[in-house]
């Protein structure tokens, strides 16, 4: 009965592969392979960032997180990105395409640090480096971790067994066709993620009987639609959550600063001149498609309430069980599949790009970078595909507790990027009078707290159970400020090439 849903599914990752065997023909050096040769277009430049921003946190971590306690968590944590993403494009965007390629044309993040602060000794490429593949190889597994729980959860198969075979369809198209197939199919994956969020809402207000019946049956759990509590559903109850919650959920939107994935689809776009077109088509994107992800989260709590299989971190399978018990039939059931491959387009969107970036850390920053500067292109090609099999192998292992949560591992990882690399990204492209020594501070500072933070002072509960990206944030700013200010300041070349940053190209 579910051989439609298989075959559609099938159809999509063979589809992706071919897609890296096209482009794998156009990666003759290192910025073919890493940044496109700075060539991406409006759409695909929009459509890759947002894509590979979202990962299959947005159909499964999100609608469950609504659907198990309502608007306050979910919904917060909605708002702060959508806000997040709008000053990212705003502020950071156009300047950061200049600055990239004034600064010694960096192709990469760690690249762009080294060269902006002439660091010699290259401890900000080593420590960013680092930063990146510690919460890449983390982001990656919850990647994996949603295409086990997929497959498991639609065809009862293992679920170790389909994370490694959709792990390793990733790791072949990204590692034979580079950073042109990875957005060209985050293109595809972001239009096929709107097709099937959408539909899936659609079709369940429809089984429900309007909005009306979502908006009574909400208000029969407390605190559901509440902006400042929560349902719990272990007790039925509401939980109020203050202050403290919220601005945890609205600090989301500080990491946007500092995912290099995204960063770097600012840094290849082909005219500075049209990143006010992709802005715009990326909001509309990351509105509609956050807006209607928690939606969906109400939609099956109407639908679906007290499944058992839903509760605790199961909630996160709301979407998945949407689609099978809303579509029956042969053609319907083909149409399933297409929309479940829309979790295979979130998990694939994100986990090729950082797959991708994190392969050039190693290539580019580390092995180029300290060990053999003068590497030849062709060795650092294969140096990148080797190191993407052995991220995504440490990706698979970390995955392998199928009862981890999508939600946290994202989490984690998202404030490791906010906390170290936010701040920094900010001074250094507005601040001319941030140092190399500032730098330093501010990153390290701000990575530390973030990944400690959750493991140390946020156990003391009450005011420091914020979201950890908060106060690394804050840190990393202070830091940077006051370390750059008691040290020497920038030298006469770093300060012409700040202003150099500030004209057109």
């Amino acid at each position: 009965m579910k051989t439609p849903i298989l075959i559609a599914m099938i159809a999509y990752m063979a589809m992706v592969v071919y897609i890296g065997v096209i482009y794998s023909k156009k990666n003759k050096t290192s910025e073919d392979y890493f940044l496109g040769g700075r060539g991406l277009g409006p759409w695909v430049t929009a459509m890759s960032a947002e894509a590979s921003d979202m990962s299959s946190w947005l159909l499964m971590g999100l609608p469950g997180l609504a659907y198990a306690s309502g608007f306050s968590q979910a919904g917060w944590t909605a708002i702060g990105l959508i806000l997040g993403t709008y000053l990212n494009w705003k502020i950071v965007a156009k300047r950061l395409r200049r600055y990239t390629q004034v600064s010694n044309n960096s192709i990469t993040v760690p690249d762009f640090f080294s060269n902006r602060f002439k660091d010699e000794k290259k401890i900000l490429m080593f420590v960013s480096s680092i930063m990146i593949l510690i919460c890449f190889t983390v982001y990656t597994a919850s990647g994996f971790a949603a295409c086990g729980t997929l497959f498991n959860s639609v065809f009862g198969l293992n679920y170790q067994a389909s994370m490694i075979a959709c792990a390793a369809v990733i790791v072949i198209y990204t590692s034979i066709g580079g950073f042109l197939a990875a957005s060209t199919t985050d293109l595809i994956q972001g239009l096929l993620m709107s097709f099937a969020i959408v539909t899936v809402l659609i079709v369940g207000v429809a089984a429900v009987g309007g909005v009306g019946n979502i908006v009574e049956h909400g208000k029969t759990m407390e605190g559901f639609f509440d902006v400042m509590k929560y349902h719990d559903p272990a007790t039925g109850h509401a939980v109020s959550q203050g202050i403290i919650p919220i601005l945890s959920g609205l600090a989301w939107g500080l990491g946007y600063f500092g995912v290099p994935h995204i960063l770097v689809r600012f840094m290849a776009i082909k005219n500075v001149n049209e990143i006010k077109k992709s802005r715009r088509i990326a909001m509309v994107w990351v509105l509609i498609s956050l807006t209607v992800a928690v939606c969906i989260g109400f939609t099956g709590a109407a639908l679906y309430p007290n499944v058992a299989e839903l509760a605790g971190s199961g909630n996160q399978r709301i979407f998945i069980y949407m689609t099978m018990h809303l579509f029956k039939g042969i053609i319907p059931l083909l149409f399933a599949g297409i929309i479940l491959s829309g979790i295979l387009a979130a998990t694939m969107s994100t986990s090729d790009s950082q797959l991708l970036i994190a392969s050039s850390c190693v290539s580019k920053n580390m092995y180029e970078g300290f060990f053999k500067r003068k590497a030849s292109e062709k060795k650092i090609l294969i140096i990148s595909r080797v190191t993407t099999v052995v991220i995504a192998a440490i990706g698979v292992i970390i995955a392998l507790d199928e009862n981890s949560s999508v939600f946290k591992l994202v989490e984690n990882a998202w404030a490791g990027f906010g906390g170290a690399f936010g701040p920094l990204i900010l001074f250094a492209l507005f601040w001319k009078r941030t140092n190399l020594k500032g730098a330093v501070a501010g990153m390290v500072s701000g990575g530390v707290i973030a990944l400690v933070w959750p493991y140390t002072f946020a156990t003391l509960g009450g005011i420091f159970e914020i979201y950890c990206l908060l106060p690394a944030f804050i840190v990393s700013s202070l830091l940077i400020i006051v370390v750059s200010l008691l040290t020497e300041e920038p030298t006469k070349e770093m300060q012409e090439e700040f202003e150099e940053a500030r004209k057109p190209l």
